[in-house]
């Protein structure tokens, strides 16, 4: 597990490092840090939120050009209908509140995941800042919603077999390349990076495929606590590695 250093960073006073291209972050512990203060989930959940702001401004800062966040996934419809439902409101607040500065500081928002069974209200929300942010290009912040690996990659497979009964596909044309543009996240590179806060280490059904080679950072921090110094040291420690992708 990656230790955060004590002392502050910044990106600009930091020494030149092999940035990511794609990050990737499982935002987790929104529960436990209000439970260790008293408070109720909601506040937790607010907190995180507010989080995403300084992790932007970190990735336009550190020069990521791919933010892809978990925000909910497919199975987070398991939590109680009043947690959902607070959910919910919070993702509607954020498209409404951030889309005007992450429209000024080049920010395309997109999402990835079924949107159908998000509200009508919301998916018109998303739709609307996807429209508006369309054409900047310093960053593309993903928010993946309703969203899990698997059923990802059945969809992608159920998509692939309708193009082949159509003549579209031959089996000689199915490889890996072939797969991954039925994906969500088509036209986008695989994550470089994936980060988990609050000290878990699994991926929890997130990004499954696209992670094959991905480099990995176990934060001990939970997410209302993930500052800009937690992304940038967690970005350090990438820059470190020796990535042969299989090679010697």
């Amino acid at each position: 597990m990656l230790k955060l250093k004590a002392g502050k960073k910044s990106a600009t006073s930091l020494p030149k490092l092999k940035v990511p291209a794609h990050v990737a972050i499982i935002m987790d512990g929104n529960g436990r840090w209000a439970k260790k203060r008293h408070l109720p989930r909601f506040a937790g959940h607010k907190r995180g939120a507010d989080v995403v702001r300084d992790c932007v401004e970190a990735s336009l800062d550190l020069g990521i050009r791919y933010l892809t966040l978990y925000a909910f996934s497919s199975e987070n419809w398991k939590r109680s209908t009043e947690e959902v439902s607070d959910l919910m409101s919070l993702l509607r607040l954020y498209l409404r509140r951030e889309i005007d500065d992450l429209d000024k500081n080049g920010v395309y928002i997109t999402t990835i995941g079924d949107r159908s069974r998000l509200a009508p209200d919301i998916v018109e929300l998303i739709v609307q800042a996807e429209k508006k942010t369309q054409n900047n290009k310093k960053l593309q912040l993903t928010l993946a919603l309703n969203y899990g690996g698997q059923a990802e990659i059945v969809h992608a497979v159920k998509q692939l077999v309708r193009d082949a009964k159509d003549g579209k596909v031959s089996d000689d044309d199915i490889n890996e390349e072939c797969v991954a543009r039925y994906l969500y996240t088509n036209g986008m590179p695989d994550p470089d990076l994936i980060i988990r806060t609050s000290g878990e280490k699994r991926l929890s059904n997130f990004l499954l495929w696209q992670a094959a080679y991905t480099e990995f950072a176990f934060l001990d921090v939970l997410w209302p606590d993930f500052t800009k110094e937690s992304l940038i040291e967690a970005v350090t420690d990438f820059s470190q590695r020796d990535r042969r992708y299989g090679a010697r």
